[in-house]
């Protein structure tokens, strides 16, 4: 399928294996850009949990196809340190020749500004037409629209309710959550969007190097076994509902919540829970339901049958076109 996302970045098909903390290995992202759509990098997957150089990490992707990539940046002033190292992974994508960025939790501005000379192509994270707006002032490319079905940090409204509200913006929009079989990116395509990203589908894939036990609770879980928890990043975000979970909880405790509304607190709430919730996510990535079974998914888990070649998962929804 030809279309204006496609021809943006030079590929097959308008599909997008999302960026996914812990779960975004080289292999898995490499894999999907090779079959004809695009695999995004996360950096702190890549250098974290899966112990590479950026820069090498980058070079070795691109060992393994020589389509195109993309990198995700999450730009939301948290913490100073944390910025400084998106600035440097920016700076190392652009030396590299990274053509497809997704920013998200922020303002991209700056991010467009640093990359227009050399024209990558930027998309922003939204999930309302309040954001939409901040990212079309800013000069964005598109949209990744994610809606209340998505794994990770979930929206609030549907995939239809998103494209009603974002349409008129008239910039390429991909639709985010719930796309679990080609039926469901067919009719995504068909209600007007331009492409869809997965991100749960690819994580039941051989080359995602995930541990099996992730996998099968994946194949395991129905939509109704999603849940959204506050204790990751302190915004709601889509795990599977473990036993684990249902001891933990997930909502806020009252300090908590009093810091998560403060203007200034809030960001340092979101930094306390997302390095708590680094090293948790990381070991159960690795190490499986036998550290703790703390596994992010989303609701297209209800459709998702059997671990595949990430190149078959391609292959499969480009026929349903």
């Amino acid at each position: 399928m030809e279309n204006e996302f496609t021809r943006m970045l030079g590929i097959d098909v308008p599909l997008i294996c999302g960026a996914m903390y812990p779960c975004s290995n080289p292999e898995l992202v490499a894999a999907v850009s090779e079959a004809g759509g695009i695999g995004i990098v996360q950096p702190l997957s890549l250098t974290y949990v899966h112990g590479y150089d950026f820069r090498d990490g980058l070079r070795y992707i691109r060992s393994l196809t020589d389509k195109p990539i993309g990198l995700n940046l999450i730009i939301e002033r948290s913490s100073k340190k944390y910025l400084q190292r998106v600035h440097r992974w920016l700076d190392i994508a652009l030396e590299e020749n990274i053509p497809f960025l997704v920013t998200a939790l922020g303002d991209p501005r700056w991010v467009i500004d640093q990359t227009r000379q050399q024209g990558v192509i930027v998309f922003h994270d939204v999930i309302n037409q309040r954001h939409a707006q901040k990212a079309f002032d800013a000069g964005i490319d598109g949209f990744i629209c994610v809606n209340n079905r998505a794994g990770g940090h979930a929206g609030s409204l549907s995939a239809q309710q998103l494209f009603n509200a974002i349409s008129p913006f008239d910039k390429p929009m991909i639709c985010a959550g719930g796309i679990g079989k080609p039926a469901d990116f067919s009719e995504a395509i068909k209600m007007g969007y331009a492409g869809a990203q997965l991100g749960t589908r690819f994580i039941a894939t051989r080359e995602c190097n995930a541990p099996d036990d992730y996998k099968q609770a994946i194949l395991a879980a129905t939509e109704n076994d999603i849940v959204l928890t506050e204790k990751i990043s302190g915004v709601p975000v889509s795990v599977i509902n473990t036993p684990w979970i249902q001891r933990s909880g997930t909502h806020a405790g009252p300090v908590a919540r009093w810091m998560l509304r403060g203007r200034k607190t809030k960001h340092w709430m979101r930094t306390i829970y997302s390095l708590q919730s680094i090293w948790k996510l990381k070991q159960a990535a690795v190490d499986g339901m036998g550290h703790r079974d703390y596994f992010q998914a989303g609701k297209s888990v209800e459709s998702i049958e059997e671990i595949l070649p990430a190149v078959e998962v391609v292959r499969r929804f480009s026929d349903a076109l």
